[in-house]
């Protein structure tokens, strides 16, 4: 399994980063895990083709993290040509939110004659989910999104990705990283008490428990990015846009 990091960054792009896009070359396929705002070019800025993505997970309904789909479904309507079907899988709501984010972007895209098979898989939380030969679990979180947000760990078989979305501090995410082959963890900010976002300051003392094989820290705003050199010296991997790695 390989991961290049589309995006790393929070809502509002600090320190330049994109939103919230993970491409993973797997032993089954290729998976994109969210699909923020910001993703299509991205995409096309990587030359990562478009046309190579078999499905997309969603952990979230928030812009950030889901908000590039209308752009991408009618990319491959008038300009990518795409033939093959698309799978997007998200959690509860996720399609008649995406249908929701067509119609306000793209009045009266719902309706169109689409030129290729997209559809949309709703992933019950915490019930072992197959995806196109990935075996995918998720969990609530504790981060208001008008739908369940949700941490989720996805195996081809061989290894274990696993990604904890968005929230705050919450046990939910013990089973999701337990030896995962790499866990990306976001991390918004330093320290204080920040209702939906987990800070450094609270998840340092906890990575222990954690238990994954490697931790990489996503999702920054500008008071974490000041103080990069101390996360590395936990012994923890930073997420940054452009970055492979191999799982």
């Amino acid at each position: 399994m390989k991961l290049t990091i589309v995006g790393s960054g929070d809502a509002f792009g600090s320190g330049g980063r994109c939103n919230t896009c993970f491409w993973l070359e797997t032993a089954r396929g290729t998976l994109l895990v969210d699909f923020g705002a910001s993703a299509p070019p991205a995409l096309k800025a990587r030359e990562l083709d478009p046309n190579r993505i078999d499905a997309i997970v969603l952990s979230h309904l928030h812009g950030d993290h889901f908000g590039g789909l209308p752009f991408l479904l009618l990319d491959y309507q008038f300009l990518l040509r795409r033939e093959r079907p698309l799978l997007i899988a998200g959690p509860p709501g996720a399609k008649d939110r995406i249908d929701a984010a067509l119609e306000a972007f793209f009045p009266k895209s719902t309706g169109s004659k689409w030129k290729y098979v997209w559809r949309v898989e709703e992933i019950p939380v915490g019930v072992e989910t197959e995806v196109l030969g990935h075996t995918i679990v998720t969990a609530e979180l504790l981060h208001q999104s008008g739908a369940p947000s949700t941490a989720l760990r996805l195996s081809d078989g061989e290894k274990i990705f696993a990604y904890s979305g968005d929230t705050e501090w919450t046990g939910a995410l013990l089973p999701i990283a337990r030896a995962a082959d790499l866990f990306v963890c976001e991390c918004y900010a330093y320290a204080g008490p920040l209702p939906g976002h987990l800070t450094w300051d609270v998840l340092q003392p906890k990575l222990p428990a954690l238990a994954a094989k490697r931790t990489m820290l996503t999702h920054m705003n500008p008071s974490m990015l000041a103080r990069l050199d101390e996360v590395r010296r936990a012994g923890v991997l930073l997420a940054e846009d452009g970055l492979i790695v191999d799982i």
